[in-house]
């Protein structure tokens, strides 16, 4: 009964027009971890295999172990190969169809069968292939397709990939005359406050043996669907061939994307038979009417209007849940960057998810859409190197063909840090790839993360490399900018990778240089993997890079603004009021070592001294405590209990900081922005008293019941008034019940060995997030906390028919 239900909801197509069928193969599938001999051919029993809807990565339960063969690299998580089978029913109505399987990524590179009949394999797992399903399916019966995906080889990354079908899989049918994957986009070729005239680029595939003569129709339509241009031509497509069009269209008083105003419009193509009697394909995309150039006088430039990239790096992985490429998690990404003061991402060392880019479309956040951590010189034994040769053309063709509709992707990023950038071979490599790109879009400037040679007098050895790119991205090296200014004034710059601590010094080179577009710390928010980046030493142990040494239980960087569960550290507050994107005022205390906090700690370039907004240090009364206020403001005044601590400048010769020596006793903290010597703005420290209650705050309570939704709920241990207890760490155990699942649990302890997939955890500074999933089902879901000392919570969601 169970498997024909499967089938049953598998055969269910969803929100097409009649030309094409498109739907997501979530549900279905099972899965098996390990070799499983024969498990492509079509009877094979998977009946013990475990029932799992996409997207989908093992690695993330763990556990985490020392011997794991990813190392700290891949943040010591398991991986290996597994497999994946799904029954899929084929009408009689296909007949005469083309019928096409997408993966969005797969986890690293996978081999895929239907029906016993090898369709062939794709290696890198962070670009989409497809596969055309129609010479092996059986119309008018059960189908089965297998999937072996293998990430065994180790290690092939230095940071957290995650294992499986991580990312959507799509099932296309359309008639045999199509518009394929990446074939439709727009350009803005020119563009004034009255008029944008804009580029429709379509492509027309014909997978049959006769040629075709079709209408192909293009239209453009604005956020209410109301139809603003439109075109239409005959095209004559050769048997088994191709053919590409170009449609000019004018936008009246055009309404344009920027990441204030993300404003998208929708692009239509349609491809009719001859006589325009019938449609035989039709698809869309969004997209936004932009344009972007650089320049060494006028800097970046959207829309004809400078503007600096306040950016930050970002891996793929979506904290607590893993490399899983849901949706709502992305979106979330998004907005905890974009409240956090940025407004471009780097998506380091690889393309990011479709989802991470639509949601970059829809709030307006800028990408910096990098493909490659290396090339042809190996970094780990089993990374891109062993592919690069054979595979880097398919591979950047994969990339641009997806993500050039992309209205937030503003530029494209062809490697980080490679280990050939001072050789010939490496200037080769970057001019082939740069070309290769602008034969699929020349829209776009093309850049790489580069760093230096060693010694700085090297450095301008690498000049002939970044003139292969429009936007030489200097990684950590920024300190250059203007002796390279001097000698070749046509280079634009940016920070493509910079410390935590270079915050105000790239803000001063950005603001008074236009050559220099834009700085992207490292890195906007922790993540799996490169295990211990960040981390900080106490006094007496001598502070290690992470590559420098093993930093077991260590399985994630803490190099982040953003902490693993969203949470903002004060870096975050800080680098937001040196960039002047809206917040004013902050304050936080730094955490003295353990023990009689007797010295400093010690740090790498990667990490900055720990600091807590909070005024709770049981057992530091009497001891001196720094404290930092963050301020655009005049000045800042500090008060303790009611008394004046001190008054201090916090202009730009201050770096907008100032720091007080305070003996600690509990109370109130009170920074006091001033203006003129007038109070402004207060921000409050309170002390906490011992953690009697837990809260749960959820970021929305009402979700899709699709299978793919996602509520986080908060969790936070607080004393009888409802101050936050940062030292409280009871073991909390999450249950959920109703129509919805416990998808992940974790906190920002990142040397934690409890499973994200698990139902218990620590809280880490007084914290921790459970990521609560939607079934396909509407109904309640309850939400419950429980933790030894504490009251069980509860927080009750509902999940409703998209």
């Amino acid at each position: 009964m169970l498997r024909w239900m499967i089938c049953a909801l598998i055969s269910t197509l969803t929100a097409f027009s009649a030309a094409r069928e498109e739907r997501r193969l979530d549900a279905g599938w099972r899965f098996h971890r390990g070799e499983a001999a024969g498990a492509e051919a079509a009877r094979f029993d998977d009946a013990t295999w475990s029932a799992v809807v996409l997207p989908h990565d093992w690695s993330i339960a763990g556990p985490v172990d020392a011997a794991a063969p990813t190392a700290g690299h891949g943040g010591y998580f398991p991986t290996g190969a597994g497999w994946y089978r799904l029954n899929l029913d084929a009408p009689e109505a296909w007949a005469g169809r083309r019928v096409e399987i997408e993966f969005e990524g797969a986890a690293m590179g996978a081999e895929v069968w239907l029906n016993g009949a090898s369709l062939g394999r794709w290696a890198y797992g962070y670009t989409p292939f497809r596969f055309d399903l129609t010479p092996h399916l059986r119309l008018g019966a059960g189908n089965t397709l297998a999937v072996r995906v293998d990430n065994s080889a180790q290690p092939n990354s230095r940071w957290y990939s995650g294992s499986g079908l991580y990312r959507p899989v799509w099932l296309r049918v359309t008639d045999p005359v199509y518009v394929p994957a990446g074939g439709l986009w727009v350009t803005t070729e020119e563009l004034s406050e009255k008029q944008a005239r804009l580029r429709v680029h379509a492509e027309l595939a014909n997978a049959s043996a006769a040629s075709r003569e079709v209408l192909v129709e293009t239209e453009l339509r604005d956020a209410r669907g109301r139809v603003l241009a439109k075109d239409r031509r005959a095209a004559s497509v050769a048997a088994s061939g191709e053919w590409r069009g170009e449609f000019d269209l004018a936008v009246r008083d055009p309404r344009l994307w920027s990441p204030e105003s993300p404003i998208l419009h929708r692009v239509v193509a349609r491809v009719l038979a001859a006589d325009g009697a019938r449609v035989l394909d039709e698809t869309s995309y969004d997209f936004g009417i932009r344009t972007v150039s650089v320049s060494a006088e006028r800097g970046f430039e959207l829309n004809g209007r400078p503007v600096k990239l306040l950016g930050g790096n970002v891996h793929h992985d979506t904290g607590p849940l893993g490399a899983a490429a849901f949706a709502r998690a992305e979106e979330r990404k998004v907005e905890l960057m974009k409240a956090a003061g940025f407004n471009a991402a780097r998506t380091a060392h690889n393309p990011p998810s479709t989802a991470f880019l639509e949601a970059c479309d829809r709030l307006g956040l800028l990408v910096v859409n990098e493909i490659f951590d290396g090339w042809e010189k190996a970094k780990n034994k089993q990374d891109y190197s062993v592919l690069f040769k054979d595979w880097w053309r398919r591979d950047v063709d994969a990339w641009v063909r997806r993500d050039r509709h992309h209205a937030s992707v503003v530029m494209w990023s062809t490697g980080n840090e490679m280990f050939e950038r001072g050789g010939a071979s490496g200037r080769r490599i970057a001019r082939e790839l740069a070309a290769r790109i602008r034969e699929q879009d020349t829209s776009r400037p093309v850049t790489a993360g580069v760093n230096g040679l060693g010694e700085s007098e090297k450095w301008p050895q690498l000049d002939e490399l970044f003139a292969a790119l429009d936007v030489a991205g200097y990684n950590y090296e920024l300190q250059h900018h203007a002796a390279d200014h001097a000698r070749v004034p046509a280079r634009v710059i940016m920070a493509s990778e910079s410390y935590q601590t270079e915050a105000f010094a790239n803000w001063v080179a950005m603001t008074e240089h236009p050559y220099v577009i834009g700085d992207f710390v490292w890195s906007a928010i922790d993540y799996l993997g490169e295990a211990g980046i960040g981390r900080v030493f106490p006094p007496g142990q001598e502070a290690k890079k992470h590559w420098e040494m093993e930093m077991f239980p260590w399985h994630g960087a803490y190099c982040g603004d953003i902490d693993l569960t969203g949470w903002r550290k004060p870096v975050s507050h800080y680098r937001e009021i040196v960039w002047d994107r809206g917040e004013k005022l902050y304050a936080a205390v730094r955490v003295r070592p353990p023990g009689d906090g007797a010295g400093e700690w010690n740090t790498t370039p990667w990490s900055v001294v720990p600091m807590l907004p909070t005024w709770t240090w049981p057992g530091r009364e009497g001891q001196v405590l720094r404290v930092e206020v963050y301020s655009r403001y005049d000045a800042v005044r500090l008060e303790l209990n009611g008394r004046v601590i001190g008054e201090k400048p916090t202009t730009r010769a201050e770096e907008f900081k100032a720091a007080f020596d305070v003996p600690y006793a509990p109370g109130e903290l009170k920074a006091v922005g001033l203006r003129g010597g007038r109070a402004v703005e207060r921000f409050v420290l309170r002390s906490a008293g011992e953690a009697t209650k837990l809260r749960l705050s959820v970021d929305r309570s009402r979700l899709r019941a699709d299978g793919q939704d996602l509520a986080f709920v908060t969790i936070e241990a607080l004393d009888r008034r409802g101050v936050w207890q940062p030292w409280a760490t009871p073991r909390v155990r999450v249950e959920v019940s109703g129509a919805g699942n416990l998808a992940a649990l974790g906190s920002g302890d990142l040397t934690s060995l409890d499973s994200y997939a698990g139902p218990e955890r620590a809280l880490h500074e007084g914290r921790a997030l459970a990521v609560v999933r939607a079934t396909d089902q509407a109904g309640p879901v309850v939400v419950t906390v429980s933790a030894p000392g504490f009251e069980p919570v509860k927080v009750e969601l509902k999940t409703v028919r998209p």
